[in-house]
């Protein structure tokens, strides 16, 4: 055992988050965190993590093991990003100064003691690798794509960048324990396939909670589920969890159904007794005796719980109107700055039906490019051409289109012609019910105004859907939902994701977009990812 959460109970704002908790984890295991947003995974990562601590219970953690966890980002102050990785070297840097002071008064005093000391000294900071900590950073940089990060400010950096930078930091510390929390967020394709890699050779412990379903299926043995303030651990990785929980359900609806009938035969034979014991002559009282002792019994009975049917996003994406055989016709594009090209003499069509996604990493010009595709920019060169009768559903990485001032309400039924009580009918299937529709856009988290976008676009009744990391701040059961919506639509879907278990379920061609180029692969992710490696021999 290296980490174990012992009956912990868990309330904020007078809620309970989770209520007699417990679980524990063995060296070297990999263990995924699910639940709904708002089940409480990252209190209990913070409450792991000795940062809260438990209404009741406690955490036991094994003699000498240490924690990496990023939690928050700080602040540092006119530091640069190689610098504030350096800090994962803290000790070592300690054990530097302790030399160079040592070497100071070697000049003057060559003592057996001093050299003793710095004899000791020095082979500690030899064994714990104090002359490879640039090749370290270096080697975690890279696999990062924060290496061009490294002389500028941490604090001038966007907030994606400081997360790479701040999950480069604790990896750089090694911990025995690692809580990652959410770690692929802010990843390109290729830092999230390093990362697996890293964590498949690391040593320690790793509990993840992550959306990222093909990121849990490569790394985790364990998924550890929280639900009506309880957990349940299931063996095996995501795909696997599905598969026990689906006969979980099954095997409680059983013990339900056995149960209440079990129930509905004591009550008919208390009330069948009672009956005979009130038209014997005179009253029986034998048969009250059984009677009252079966009520007892029944009142003891432990009660098995009716599963729950969990609310889930209900998306029909329908369209009225088909699009022309030509949906976007791309020829000979290019865009970018001088001397400086995104992307360069662009070949692409898509066809009416088409299931394509862009795939790429971060900063190729992936959203830029479907930019142009909707005429929202002007390529430097080339020709674009859409196709006729096309109604597009756009759904955009940020979330400009809407009025954070704006009641949700307002801001869906602006898009839509739509009555107040239809408009609240609607949105309720998006999962939000009674208040919370008048709740100001600026309130709202990020999955919830991806809820309210999808919800505009149901009712538009488009043709062509054109998706920008359309599964980014939703949780996993209204990706399946948005997932099951996309399989039943009959018009074109353009996607970019760095989704790999969205892009392989849904898209049957991929265009790769690097070195400038872009290459279209007629087949899905996988297929095209093996194939692109081929090409960059």
């Amino acid at each position: 055992m290296q980490l174990k959460a012992e009956n912990i109970t868990k309330t904020m704002g007078g809620n309970t988050i989770f209520k007699d908790l417990s679980f524990e984890v063995n060296t070297g295991e990999r263990v995924a965190i699910v639940g709904r947003n708002g089940s409480g995974k990252t209190t209990l990562f913070k409450v792991l993590a000795g940062i809260e601590q438990p209404d009741q219970g406690r955490i036991i953690k094994a003699k000498g093991q240490t924690i990496g966890y990023l939690h928050q980002i700080p602040s540092y102050t006119n530091a640069t990003v190689f610098e504030v990785l350096s800090e994962a070297f803290a000790e070592l840097h300690a054990m530097k100064a302790r030399l160079m002071d040592l070497e100071q008064r070697m000049q003057t005093d060559m003592s057996e003691k001093i050299l003793n000391q710095y004899g000791e000294i020095q082979e500690q900071y030899l064994a714990n690798g104090g002359y490879e900590i640039e090749a370290k950073i270096a080697s975690i940089a890279n696999g990062l794509k924060v290496t061009k990060l490294l002389e500028q400010p941490f604090d001038a950096l966007s907030g994606g960048e400081k997360t790479k930078v701040m999950l480069a930091q604790i990896l750089l510390q090694q911990p025995s324990i690692l809580l990652l929390d959410e770690p692929t967020n802010h990843l390109d394709l290729a830092a999230t396939e390093w990362l697996e890699d890293y964590l498949h050779y690391f040593k320690g412990t790793v509990i993840v909670i992550s959306h990222d379903r093909m990121f849990l299926n490569n790394i985790v043995q364990y998924v550890a589920e929280i639900e009506d303030d309880e957990i349940w651990v299931s063996k095996g990785n995501y795909d696997q969890y599905l598969q026990n929980k689906e006969a979980k359900i099954a095997q409680q609806f059983a013990d339900y159904e056995e149960q209440q009938k079990k129930i509905q035969k004591i009550k008919e034979a208390i009330r069948r007794l009672r009956q005979w014991a009130n038209e014997a002559s005179p009253p029986n009282p034998d048969l009250y005796r059984k009677a009252k002792t079966m009520e007892k019994m029944l009142a003891r009975m432990e009660l098995v719980k009716k599963p729950k049917k969990e609310r889930q996003m209900n998306l029909q994406l329908k369209t009225e109107d088909r699009t022309g055989k030509e949906v976007f016709m791309l020829t000979d594009v290019s865009h970018g700055f001088a001397q400086d090209f995104l992307f360069m003499d662009i070949q692409l069509s898509v066809y009416f039906q088409d299931r394509l996604a862009i795939v790429g990493n971060n900063g190729t010009g992936k959203s830029t490019l479907m930019k142009i595709m909707l005429g929202q920019l002007q390529p430097l060169d080339g020709h674009i051409k859409q196709g006729s009768n096309l109604k597009i559903g756009y759904l955009a990485q940020q979330f400009d289109q809407f009025d954070g001032k704006q009641r949700l309400i307002d801001a869906f039924r602006e898009q839509v012609s739509l009555t107040e009580y239809d408009a609240r009918h609607m949105l309720a299937q998006f999962l939000f019910y009674g208040h919370d529709v008048f709740k100001k856009v600026e309130q709202l988290s990020g999955g919830e105004k991806m809820r309210l976008r999808l919800a505009q676009l149901m009712v538009q009744k488009c043709n062509v859907l054109v998706l920008d990391e359309p599964t980014n701040h939703l949780d996993i059961e209204s990706r399946e939902a948005l997932e099951e919506a996309l399989e039943k639509f009959e018009g074109t879907i353009i996607t970019i994701s760095h989704d790999r278990y969205f892009l392989q379920k849904l898209f049957t061609r991929t265009a790769w977009l690097e070195n400038q180029q872009l290459t279209v692969h007629e087949g899905p992710f996988e297929w095209a990812k093996s194939k692109q490696k081929e090409l960059n021999r």
